[in-house]
C-alpha cells in the first residue's frame, strides 16, 4: 500500500482555496464583466453581450425638390469615387439638385448588391457601386434627390437567363438582336414585370427617391420584318405597355417611392404608338413623372419643316413640349384627372454636332417657356457643360 503524502495533498488544497477565493471575491473576470444598477448591486452581462452588433441599415429619402434640376450618371462613374466626386461637385457648386444614376443599364446587370432573395436566385447583380447605399445616403446629406434608372425590356442578361421571354425571330425561333446586337425581353412577359417590381423595391430599400422606368417599350430598330413575340403577337402594342404601366402603378403605389417613365420625344406630338407601343396618355395615370426625351439630334431632319434640328434646339424643345403641356392638359379635363408632371430629358452631349452652352441653356428656356419648371441633363459620358448652369450664390 502506498503511503498518503501529505506535502501534496496540503498544497492541492491551498489551490483550490485560491482559486475559489478568488472567483468569489473577484467575480469572473473572463467570462463576464460586472456592473452595479441604480441599487447599488452588482449584475454579470456575458461577454457576448459587449460584442458590437452589426448596423442595420436603413434607408433615408428626401422630398422631391418643386423643381427638379438633375443630371445622369452611370453606375460605372458612381461606383468610381474620383469619377462621381466631380459629379457631386458640379451639383452642389450650382443650380443642380438632383441625380439620376443607373441602377439596371442595358446590360441586364444590377449594379449593387441586393438582399432580396429572389432577386439573388436571378443572380443579375454585378457590383459596380460597392458602397451604394452609404454613398445615396451623403447625397441625401448635401439634400441632393437620387433617382435610380431601369433600362426595363433591353436585358441581354435575362434573355441569356431566361430566352423563353425572349423577343425572337420569326424564321427560326432564335432569339432577335437589334441594331447594335442587343436583345430584348418581349414585353408582355408577366414573369419580367414581376422582376421590375422587385428591381424597383430593391432600390427604393437601398435608398433610391425615385424609380425611373426605360426602355418602356418594343424594338425600334434592327431587322423588324424578322420579328416575333411569343407574348404579345396577337396584341396591340400600346395596349402591352398601358398594361405593363398599370401593374407598375398597381404594385409600387402606396411604397412611398415616386416613380416616373422615359418616353420618345416625338410621343410628345404624335397620335400614334411610333410602332413602339408608346403613347403619352396611356401613361398619364400611371407615374408621377412623364420625361419626354425631347433630345434635338433625336428628330428626324424636316421635323416641323426644320432642316436641321440641331441648329433650333429651342424649337423642337418648345413645340414638343408646348404640345406634351396642352394634351396633358386636355386628358385631365376630358378622360380623368391625374397628378402627373412633365419633366423632360434635355441634351448636353456632342451628337451629332458640339452642344454649346448656349444650345444647353435654350432647351432649359424652351422648357420654362412651355410653362414647365423642371428638366433632367443627358450625357452618356457624363461630362457635362458647366457653362450651361447656373452657379450657386
Amino acid at each position: 500500500m502506498k503511503k498518503h503524502n501529505f506535502r501534496s495533498t496540503f498544497f492541492g488544497a491551498c489551490i483550490i482555496f485560491f482559486i475559489v477565493f478568488s472567483l468569489l471575491h473577484f467575480g469572473l473576470p473572463l467570462l463576464s464583466s460586472a456592473t452595479y444598477n441604480s441599487k447599488g448591486l452588482k449584475s454579470v452581462a456575458s461577454v457576448a453581450d459587449n460584442i458590437p452588433k452589426e448596423k442595420v441599415f436603413k434607408a433615408t429619402h428626401i422630398e422631391t425638390p418643386d423643381e427638379v434640376k438633375g443630371i445622369y450618371m452611370t453606375s460605372w462613374v458612381a461606383g468610381t469615387p474620383s469619377l462621381r466626386a466631380n459629379i457631386v461637385r458640379l451639383i452642389q457648386e450650382t443650380e443642380l439638385n438632383t441625380v439620376v444614376i443607373d441602377i439596371k443599364d442595358d446590360t441586364g446587370r444590377v449594379s449593387f448588391k441586393v438582399n432580396d432573395p429572389e432577386l439573388i436566385k436571378v443572380g443579375s447583380e454585378e457590383e459596380r457601386i460597392q458602397d451604394l447605399r452609404e454613398f445615396i445616403e451623403s447625397l441625401h446629406e448635401d439634400n441632393i434627390y437620387v433617382i435610380g434608372r431601369v433600362a426595363s425590356f433591353q436585358d441581354p442578361y435575362m434573355v441569356k437567363r431566361n430566352p423563353e421571354f425572349a423577343v425572337k425571330r420569326a424564321t427560326d425561333g432564335a432569339v432577335w438582336r437589334d441594331r447594335k446586337g442587343l436583345s430584348w425581353i418581349d414585353p408582355g412577359s408577366h414573369d419580367h414585370w414581376q422582376y421590375l417590381v422587385l428591381i424597383a423595391k430593391e432600390s427604393y430599400n437601398a435608398g433610391f427617391d425615385e424609380i425611373q422606368f426605360d426602355y418602356i417599350r418594343f424594338p425600334s430598330d434592327g431587322d423588324m420584318k424578322n420579328i416575333a413575340y411569343p407574348f404579345s403577337e396577337t396584341k396591340i402594342k400600346s395596349d402591352v405597355i398601358k398594361e405593363f404601366f398599370a401593374y407598375l402603378h398597381d404594385n409600387l403605389h402606396g411604397t412611398g417611392m415616386k416613380i416616373s417613365a422615359d418616353l420618345f420625344g416625338m410621343t410628345t406630338t404624335n397620335s400614334d404608338d411610333l410602332g413602339i407601343g408608346q403613347v403619352m396618355e396611356k401613361a398619364f395615370p400611371y407615374f408621377d413623372y412623364i420625361s419626354p426625351m425631347v433630345y434635338p439630334s433625336h428628330y428626324p431632319s424636316g421635323f416641323n419643316g426644320y432642316k436641321n434640328v440641331n441648329t433650333v434646339p429651342y424649337e423642337i424643345v418648345k413645340i414638343s413640349m408646348d404640345s406634351a403641356v396642352a394634351r396633358l392638359k386636355t386628358f385631365n379635363n376630358t378622360v380623368a384627372s391625374t397628378t402627373v408632371e412633365l419633366r423632360p430629358w434635355l441634351q448636353d452631349n456632342d451628337y451629332p454636332v458640339h452642344y454649346s452652352a448656349e444650345m444647353v441653356r435654350a432647351q432649359m428656356k424652351a422648357t420654362y417657356d412651355s410653362g414647365l419648371d423642371s428638366w433632367l441633363l443627358w450625357d452618356a459620358g457624363n461630362t457635362y457643360t458647366r457653362g450651361a448652369l447656373l452657379t450657386n450664390q
